[in-house]
């Protein structure tokens, strides 16, 4: 079949719809010499006659009725996807999906995501959250969330808010028959709480002060892989532990867990809603960017 059978299709239902060639014509907006091309055309591809015409009237032969019963739903079901494609541009809806780590997917859940899920009901999120690296684009996701420094050089990036921190936190009463440690090396004179990155390898504790830079493997009675837990066996006083800070910001503020070498924590890399250069993108797409770019004007930790 020809690249230009749909046209041809809709001049024979046009012709069948207003009865005559010239009145089908003016309904599809051509020539009734192009209608006329355009039946001769699939007629010949066809092998087959699909009107009887005269000089006064036009009719569907036995074959042109047969023909028409089948293709006329299926054209309508064509008109009726382009119609949806289109209004994906017009009105956000349809799914995006988004992958994140795990920590990042917490920082932009509430002002992020749930505000864009309040504001576009008709579009669903797909949010997964992984600890390795993956090309957005070839695991078939719409967007990435990463830390600035391990966003593709070949990306569209947008920032989503300040600088972010580590924080080492443990529980209050932690600390009643021990020395507050007060540089990295002393943290493993105290039991810690171990975390496996995705790869299995064991994290190392990062530290940076005026440029002198500390890793630290630490030791103690647990080993996870998952910040949520960590966070409650810190506050469950089992040992000290090391957070993206935004996870244990409301523990801090309520005294659940204090912090400890505050001045060994400097500023991370912000987080980055990055994506390939696209066209055509859907109404739903667009609207999370604009939305993650007001955001980014007014940064998350306000938001």
């Amino acid at each position: 079949m020809s690249r230009h059978s749909l046209i041809e299709l809709e001049a024979v239902l046009a012709i069948v719809r207003c009865g005559s060639f010239r009145a089908a014509a003016l309904d599809l907006g051509m020539s009734t010499t192009a209608v006329s091309n355009a039946v001769g055309k699939l007629e010949r591809d066809l092998a087959v006659r699909l009107f009887n015409r005269t000089t006064r009237s036009v009719s569907l032969t036995y074959a042109g009725r047969i023909f028409v019963g089948q293709i006329r739903p299926a054209l309508e079901d064509i008109h009726k996807a382009m119609n949806t494609a289109r209004s994906q541009q017009e009105t956000p809806s349809g799914t995006l999906r988004i992958n994140a780590f795990a920590t990042a997917a917490r920082e932009i859940m509430a002002p992020l995501v749930l505000t864009y899920l309040q504001r576009y009901p008709q579009v669903h999120i797909d949010l997964v959250t992984e600890g390795r690296l993956v090309d957005v684009v070839a695991a078939g996701f719409d967007l990435g969330v990463r830390s600035a420094d391990l966003v593709p050089s070949d990306a569209i990036a947008i920032p989503l808010g300040k600088a972010r921190r580590m924080a080492v936190a443990v529980s209050p009463d932690f600390f009643n028959d021990r020395p507050i440690p007060q540089t990295p090396q002393a943290v493993l004179e105290h039991p810690c709480l171990r975390v496996r990155l995705p790869n299995g390898a064991l994290f190392r504790w990062r530290f940076e002060k005026e440029g002198e830079e500390v890793q630290i493997d630490v030791d103690g009675p647990i080993t996870l892989d998952e910040a949520s837990l960590a966070r409650i066996a810190a506050t469950n006083g089992v040992g000290i532990g090391y957070f993206m800070e935004s996870d244990v910001r409301e523990d801090i503020a309520a005294g659940r867990l204090v912090r400890i070498l505050d001045d060994w924590t400097p500023p991370l890399a912000p987080l980055c809603l990055y994506y390939s250069n696209r066209r055509n993108s859907s109404a739903a797409f667009q609207a999370f960017i604009a939305l993650a770019r007001d955001f980014a004007a007014g940064g998350l930790a306000q938001a």
